[in-house]
C-alpha cells in the first residue's frame, strides 16, 4: 500500500488539517487490477490502517483529517476502520452523490454521529440538482486549476452561507496571497507552499548563523566536538535541548559540561543530533507544515537507503531530505542556500542539478509526498522497489516525527 498525508493550510499559512492519499496496489505493475480489483476497492476505505500505526494526534494536534472514501464506502462501518475521534474526522467523498433518500438518509446518520462531511469533484452545472446533498456537508471542494473559484463563491455565499469551500491544487504562493483572505475560503491545499525559491536572498539573521555554522561543523569530514560544544553554549535554547538529549541517551549519568558530554556522545550521534534539531530551529519563523516537510524528507530518505540499495549511504541520503527544502527555509535559491553549510558534491548535485544517484531517491520522495501515485508506481518498477519495504519506511518516518516533536 502507498500512503502519505497532505498538509491544508488556513489563511495564516498554519496546517489545519491533513487529507489522507492512499493507493492499495501498483497498477503498472498488475495491469489487471485496473478493472474488476479498481472496482472492489471503491467499498473499502484505502489507507485507514495507517491511522492505527501512527501517533495522528501528535502529527496534527487540534485539527481535522480528511479521510477520502468513495459514496459506496460511506455505509461502511467507519468507527471500526479507523479510530479517530469522529469529531476529528472529515468523511471526502470523491465522487458525486446521488440526491437520493438512501445517501441523504446516510448522511444525516454519519452527522449524529459526529462526523464532518466534504464532497470533491462536484461538477459545476450539478449544484442545483444536489442542494438536498450540500445542506448536510460542512466542506466543497473547488479546484483551483478547473474553475473561477472567485465566481463559485457567489454562488455558495448567497445560497450556503455556513458551508466551508476548500481550495484544491494551488500552485503559487502569489495565487494563494490572491484569494486567501475570501471570507467563504477556510482550507487551501496544493504544492504551493513548498514551490522553489528562484530569486532574492534574505539577509540570515544573528541566531540562524549560528546554527548554519554548527551545520558546517558538524558536516565537515572529521569535525572537532569541543568546537560543536563551543558553539552549542552560545545559545541558551539549544544547550537546554541538547543537555536533556544527552542526559537520555547517558541513561541519567552525570554531565559535567557541554564539552564532556559531546565527548561521551560521539560524533556520530551528535551530527545526527545537530542536524535534526537545528534543521527545526532554522524552520521556526517559517509555515509549521516546513519543519514537518524537513524532517520527514530526511528520515524517509534514510528508511529508503536499503530499498535503493544504498545501505551505506544513510547519513548522505539524511542530509539530502534535511536540506531538499533549505531554500524555503532560508528565502534563498537552493544554490545559495547551500553555499551557507558544508555538503558533499553528491548531495548538492542531488539537490540543485538534480542529478546522481541520490537524486533518484529524492524525486521518488517528492512524488509520493505529493500522492503522485502514477509517478511512484513508475519509479517502482524501475528501481525495483518492494511496496511493503516503502509502506514500512514511511511509517517509521511518521513514528520517529511524532516521537522527535515530543522531546
Amino acid at each position: 500500500m502507498l500512503v502519505t498525508l497532505a498538509p491544508m493550510f488556513d489563511k495564516e499559512m498554519k496546517v489545519s488539517a491533513y487529507s489522507l492519499l492512499a493507493q492499495k496496489d501498483n497498477y503498472f505493475l498488475n495491469p489487471e487490477l485496473t478493472g474488476i480489483e479498481r472496482h472492489a476497492q471503491a467499498t473499502k476505505i484505502v489507507g485507514a490502517e495507517v491511522l492505527k500505526e501512527i501517533d495522528i494526534e501528535t502529527l496534527s494536534p487540534d485539527t481535522d483529517l480528511f479521510l477520502p472514501l468513495s459514496k459506496i464506502a460511506l455505509f461502511k462501518d467507519i468507527a471500526s476502520l479507523c479510530d479517530v475521534p469522529h469529531e476529528r474526522m472529515v468523511l471526502l467523498v470523491e465522487d458525486e452523490i446521488p440526491a437520493d433518500e438512501a445517501y441523504i438518509g446516510r448522511l444525516m446518520e454519519l452527522k449524529k454521529l459526529g462526523y464532518k462531511l466534504a464532497l470533491k469533484n462536484l461538477p459545476v452545472t450539478s449544484y442545483i440538482d444536489h442542494a438536498s446533498v450540500i445542506r448536510l456537508l460542512d466542506y466543497v471542494f473547488l479546484d483551483s486549476t478547473q474553475m473561477d473559484v472567485k465566481k463559485a463563491k457567489i454562488f455558495f455565499e448567497k445560497s450556503y452561507p455556513k458551508l466551508k469551500l476548500v481550495i484544491s491544487n494551488i500552485v503559487s504562493e502569489e495565487y494563494f496571497e490572491l484569494i486567501k483572505n475570501e471570507k467563504p475560503f477556510a482550507l487551501f491545499e496544493g504544492p504551493f507552499y513548498r514551490v522553489p525559491v528562484t530569486k532574492g536572498e534574505h539577509e540570515v539573521t544573528p541566531l540562524k548563523a549560528t546554527y548554519l555554522q554548527l551545520l558546517n561543523v558538524v558536516n565537515d569530514d572529521d569535525f572537532e566536538l569541543t568546537q560543536a560544544a563551543d558553539i552549542i553554549g552560545r545559545d541558551a535554547a539549544l544547550t537546554i535541548s541538547f543537555l536533556k538529549m544527552a542526559g537520555s541517551q547517558l541513561g541519567g549519568s552525570e554531565i559535567s559540561s557541554i564539552r564532556h558530554a559531546t565527548a561521551i556522545l560521539g560524533q556520530k550521534e551528535l551530527k545526527k543530533w545537530i542536524n535534526a534539531v537545528v534543521t527545526k530551529e532554522l524552520c521556526s519563523d517559517r509555515p509549521s507544515e516546513v519543519m514537518r516537510v524537513s524532517m520527514l524528507r530526511a528520515r524517509f530518505a534514510e528508511e529508503l537507503a536499503p530499498t535503493f540499495e544504498m545501505a551505506t549511504n544513510t547519513q548522505e541520503l539524511f542530509l539530502v531530505g534535511l536540506f531538499s527544502i533549505l531554500d524555503q527555509i532560508l528565502q534563498c535559491p537552493m544554490a545559495e542556500a547551500l553555499e551557507k553549510v558544508k555538503v558533499s558534491k553528491e548531495i548538492k548535485d542531488a539537490l540543485v542539478e538534480r542529478k546522481g544517484r541520490f537524486a533518484n531517491v529524492l524525486d521518488f520522495i517528492l512524488n509520493y509526498e505529493a500522492g503522485n501515485w502514477q509517478a511512484v508506481s513508475r519509479l517502482m518498477i524501475v528501481e525495483n522497489l518492494d511496496m511493503d519495504e516503502i509502506y514500512k519506511a514511511y511509517v517509521n518516518s511518521l513514528r520517529w516525527f511524532s516521537e522527535l516533536i515530543r522531546k
